[in-house]
């Protein structure tokens, strides 16, 4: 049962997200004098937030406690290389720095004099009385990883905030003048008290540039977009910026360097530059070669001032490089510069001198295992299956419908060329190519006029037959997660089951109850598609050829085109039900139940299902009642959705709308033996029920 109520917990604070989101109540108007104002619920996203741009940012001591989540509270002793120090301040910690370097060869072993007090994100203190404790609290964020703090912007105080009481109306106000107090005074507040916020006020980007915010939309925007603005340098590293003129000198110009990541004026240029690199040369001479293999001379100095080096770079046709870029950090063959107006550029030392591109190299990988395209300069909708074997080119489409076929050939000029493709689909692929870039089982391909194409490989990808089709058709039923007719929801058939038998019969069940029999076989339509094609069954609304448009092992997608038809279904095997499965089937069963909430975004439906009484029967039937008069019969069903999530269906019908509310395709968020809970989201509404054991 644990890993239920960790995959319950998981999927419910997802759920609570697209809920609120999709509410819009994180801001509450209310009433509050001659003017309306706008509150912020305590736990909403916003509020968070606030309290993470308010957090202790414990990462200017990581070089002693090796966490960004804590700080030792001064003063406090350590010893280094035998020697005891005692730290009174931040500019103490430089001691400890210049000691590490003394002894480099050896490793950096810093112990703490103890008992010490830390304080949290939170600013609670917390005494310490030995390492195994502290270790043991460091975990919790480790140095290097990503903390929830937001470090890149910060609130200029004083701030004003109103409290409410329980009837939604202004009780008062607190100034807080500084992070300690606005962290404590939201701490202190339980989820979903209501506070307001006196503007404008100031917030501060670390670059010194001030922000003046007007209303909770404009700064829950500009707190979001502060958390990637700036280096927030959660390390330990203070060696980062050491380095002498010569070493840094000789470190830049011994290797080339990848381009990883650039950003002008705080837009992602990355994409434009792709596979592009940069060669730094003794006599201040930087070449930058372009993905295509165009080269282009520029110049470079560096500076070292005390917030360590800025390298200076100049060229003629390429402006975006062209600034100062102070490094603000340096890893294992990275370098990460940083200048100002959120301008980023990210290097990767490439030591090998060579790009493994070469094109005949990329000829003899292109013709194993099957290719997709992940990405390209053009619109395309071809999510299928290119195969290049033997330099011939068939693509089909993952269902496996044949879309267009070709060959392609290597060059004389080094180039990859495609002939012969008339589809829509694939027509932009035709012509000569550069190889601009390649990796682990994907290349990207650049033409003369700049348009581009990736491909990545996939050597699991295999087109779906006739034959592994209908095997996986009859080794378990399958269940309708879903029907459409020309986009509308039909919703009468959710949760029934197909059997098929490898006779070419099947059964539509609903329950223990055979709604039906019919008749199925595979093959192909007259589009060329994979197709199911269903007869002599009583629900007429399923006899048609479906054509295959997604194919998985627990998940089918159908379509009938000429008529709009869609139809999804989902494997169950009653072999495959694990133990979280079996324990929800067992709970259900175990009495009678009642709705006890039913809410429809912020419509509360609940009173509709005022003394009806729901039992869960073994054999998927469903039974509802009001003092064991029986009202209505239906079936329900439990399993692990294709996705891993656990999932109810109800099936009531449709003609009575306290049925439908009820019919539809849950996800369970919440169990226990006397309650659980079901959500359900559809094209922005969101329901949720509960139900809760008959006493």
């Amino acid at each position: 049962m644990k890993k239920i109520i960790k995959s319950l917990s998981q999927l419910s604070v997802l759920l609570v997200v697209l809920f609120l989101t999709s509410c819009q109540e994180e801001f509450e108007e209310i009433g509050g004098g001659e003017e309306e104002q706008t509150a912020i619920e305590v736990g909403s996203s916003t509020a968070l937030l606030i309290e993470n741009t308010s957090s202790n940012d414990g990462s200017y001591d990581n070089i002693v406690d090796g966490s960004s989540c804590i700080a030792v509270q001064f003063p406090y002793t350590v010893e280094v290389a035998g020697i005891q120090i005692t730290i009174d301040s931040i500019a103490d910690l430089k001691v400890i720095e210049e000691l590490f370097d003394e002894v480099d060869d050896d490793e950096d072993i810093l112990e703490f004099i103890f008992p010490i007090t830390i304080i949290l994100s939170d600013f609670t203190e917390v005494e310490i009385e030995n390492k195994e404790a502290l270790r043991e609290l460091a975990a919790d964020c480790i140095e290097g990883g990503d903390d929830d703090d937001i470090e890149c912007i910060d609130f200029v105080y004083p701030i004003t905030l109103f409290t409410f009481d329980v009837q939604n109306q202004q009780s008062g106000s607190v100034t807080v003048n500084s992070d300690r107090e606005m962290r404590l005074f939201f701490k202190e507040k339980e989820a979903g008290e209501l506070v307001s916020i006196d503007y404008p006020i100031t917030l501060e980007k670390k670059d010194g540039t001030t922000v003046e915010i007007t209303n909770n939309a404009q700064l829950a925007v500009t707190l979001r977009a502060a958390k990637d603005e700036c280096d927030e340098d959660d390390d330990d590293d203070y060696n980062d910026d050491d380095f002498e003129d010569n070493k840094f000198i000789g470190y830049l110009i011994d290797c080339p360097w990848k381009l990883k990541e650039i950003k002008r004026n705080a837009l992602n240029q990355t994409e434009q530059y792709f596979a592009s690199s940069f060669d730094f040369k003794e006599d201040n001479l930087v070449v930058f070669t372009g993905g295509a293999g165009n080269t282009t001379n520029g110049e470079w100095s560096v500076d070292f001032t005390e917030n360590g080096p800025v390298v200076v770079m100049n060229f003629t046709n390429y402006t975006d490089f062209s600034l100062s870029w102070r490094v603000y950090e340096l890893e294992d063959g990275v370098i990460k510069f940083f200048s100002d107006n959120d301008n980023k550029i990210v290097l990767e030392r490439n030591c090998s001198g060579e790009s493994n591109c070469n094109v005949n190299a990329i000829a003899e990988v292109l013709g194993t295992c099957n290719w997709q395209i992940a990405d390209a300069s053009w619109d395309t909708d071809f999510d299928g299956i290119i195969n290049f074997s033997n330099f011939n080119i068939h693509a089909y489409t993952e269902a496996g419908a044949f879309v267009d076929e070709g060959n392609w050939e290597v060059t004389t000029t080094g180039q990859i060329q495609f002939n012969a493709l008339l589809s829509a689909q694939l027509e932009n692929m035709l012509g000569a190519w550069n190889v601009v870039d390649c990796g682990d089982g994907r290349v990207k391909l650049m033409n003369e006029g700049g348009a581009y194409v990736v491909l990545e490989k996939d050597c699991e990808l295999t087109l779906p037959t006739q034959d592994n089709f209908m095997a996986l058709l009859v080794e378990c039923e399958w269940i309708v997660d879903g029907m459409k007719a020309q986009g509308q929801e039909i919703e009468n058939y959710l949760g029934n089951a197909f059997d098929f038998s490898q006779e070419g019969t099947m059964t539509f069940d609903v329950g223990a109850e055979v709604a039906s029999a019919g008749e199925w076989t595979i093959g192909y339509n007259n589009a060329g598609e994979l197709s199911l094609m269903l007869s002599a069954l009583a629900e007429v609304d399923f006899n048609y050829e479906w054509a295959v448009d997604v194919l998985e092992t627990n998940y089918l997608k159908l379509k009938v085109e000429e008529i709009g038809y869609e139809l999804e279904l989902v494997r169950v095997c009653a072999e495959d039900a694990d133990s979280d499965i079996l324990e929800i089937r067992n709970i259900m069963q175990g009495g009678q139940w009642n709705v006890t909430q039913y809410l429809e975004n912020n419509t509360d439906r609940t009173a509709e299902f005022e003394s009806l009484d729901f039992d869960f029967s073994a054999n998927n039937d469903l039974a509802v009642s009001i003092n064991n008069d029986p009202q209505r019969t239906g079936v329900w069903r439990s399993f692990r959705g294709y996705n891993g999530d656990l999932r109810v269906f109800f099936n009531l019908g449709i003609d009575e709308t306290r049925y439908y509310l009820l019919t539809k395709a849950w996800y369970l968020t919440e169990l226990s033996t006397e309650r659980f809970k079901l959500v359900y989201e559809d094209e922005g509404m969101v329901r949720v029920v509960v139900f809760e054991k008959k006493a």
